[in-house]
């Protein structure tokens, strides 16, 4: 068994305990989770999945219970700078103590068990979640929903952020059968929010067979914006108005947090909440790297289509007099030339990064993928170079965007602390 204080350590130990960084199934961990009497979870429990939106929504929900007077477990992946912003309760993110006690509780648990990563962190967010007795947590799903890790919790409550096109080497090549993977966090007898107003077929069609209370957008719920950027919300007999603008940036952010509202009103009999704690916690919502200013510099972890669309229509919104400048780095199983073709028309110079091996493509391949979207530029090594590159070149008037990878973000966010 694996012994140490340091989280760097365990974390090291980790990546080599399983010998895939992916594997989905809930057999190994399951089993794990139920030898820590993890399971069934004595907090009531909002899972969320999704493509885009999960962070964003698992953080308004928890902020909400929050301001509700509830105590909150929160987690997330991946982190952007820190593997301590994963956990959090009450709004503070654990310690380095804390996830070494609950990566030595499973280390001695799991025995002959391989657990990757991912598992091995969703499981240290239960323990740590059990141990501090919290009364509602709220998971962020890693990949997919059927077979991830968080899904061995029966969720009270199962919210469905968007269904895009990602990661489908391992869920499927079209939105049905990635719908049909999200959907996997759903139970019998229980809400099943769902932030889309046309659903993938296999979603709906899943829900329907296991008895799950589906509530949809434009059909069971709806919002609506005013004139002065504050909005309305009506579903389940309850009709909130005035509501203020959430703190994050963009209109993507209304709709995943009528999603919230949906989720929090459908679990209104367990964890009552009230209108005030909502509307406090809207403008108190932080998460970054999500459209995140940093003087002339906006940081977003944006590696999709629809992602990239929620960055290109922020980025249209406040168009200036100067230049926009791209620092570019992505993965090699991401849709690079779709979001290429996104950002491309606005965008008036980029500089491509190199991301490391094995899944991180070098700054040519990167560069030639681009091009053949029509977006052409400058290339360096690494993340750090680009975009010094682009700062040195950058006028006063002109802003550097970030994105392509949670690892480009964390790279310049380390560099801007």
């Amino acid at each position: 068994m694996f012994a140490s204080n340091s989280l760097a350590a365990w974390l090291a130990y980790q990546e080599r305990t399983h010998h895939k960084s992916v594997e989905l199934g809930l057999e190994r961990v399951g089993e794990v989770g139920r030898r820590l009497g993890l399971v069934p979870a004595q907090a009531v429990t909002l899972t969320v999945g999704g493509t885009n939106g999960k962070g964003s929504s698992v953080t308004l929900a928890a902020e909400i219970y929050r301001a509700a007077g509830y105590r909150v477990g929160r987690f997330v992946s991946p982190h952007l700078q820190r593997y301590n912003e994963r956990v959090a309760i009450d709004g503070i993110e654990a310690s380095d103590q804390d996830l070494c006690r609950a990566f030595a509780a499973i280390d001695a648990a799991r025995a002959e068990i391989p657990l990757t990563y991912f598992e091995f962190g969703a499981l240290a967010a239960l323990w740590l979640f059990r141990e501090a007795a919290v009364a509602v947590q709220v998971l962020e799903v890693g990949m997919g929903g059927r077979l991830d890790a968080v899904n061995i919790v029966d969720a009270d409550c199962a919210l469905v952020t968007n269904i895009g096109l990602d990661h489908t080497d391992w869920l499927g090549p079209d939105r049905d059968s990635i719908g049909f993977e999200k959907a996997g966090i759903m139970r019998g007898g229980r809400p099943a929010i769902v932030v889309e107003n046309a659903p993938p077929r296999r979603l709906l069609e899943h829900a329907g067979a296991i008895g799950a209370e589906l509530t949809l957008l434009g059909r069971d719920y709806s919002w609506s914006r005013q004139a002065d950027g504050r909005w309305d919300w009506l579903g389940g007999g309850r009709r909130i108005t005035g509501l203020p603008p959430p703190a994050l940036a963009g209109a993507m952010q209304y709709r995943n947090a009528a999603g919230v509202i949906a989720a929090v009103t459908a679990l209104q009999a367990q964890r009552p909440v009230s209108e005030a704690a909502i509307r406090s916690a809207l403008p108190a919502l932080v998460l970054r790297g999500r459209y995140e200013r940093r003087g002339n510099t906006i940081l977003d972890v944006a590696h999709n289509v629809e992602s990239a669309e929620v960055l290109a229509d922020n980025l249209r919104g406040e168009s200036g007099a100067g230049k926009t400048w791209l620092v570019l780095g992505m993965l090699a199983d991401k849709p690079v030339e779709a979001v290429c073709a996104v950002l491309a028309p606005l965008v008036q110079a980029a500089v491509f990064a190199g991301l490391p091996p094995p899944r991180g493509l070098d700054a040519a391949a990167l560069q030639q993928r681009a091009a053949a979207a029509g977006l052409r530029g400058a290339l360096r090594d690494d993340v750090v170079q680009a975009y010094r590159a682009a700062q040195a070149l950058a006028g006063p008037d002109d802003r550097i965007v970030v994105c392509g990878s949670f690892l480009t973000v964390e790279a310049v966010a380390n560099l801007l602390c």
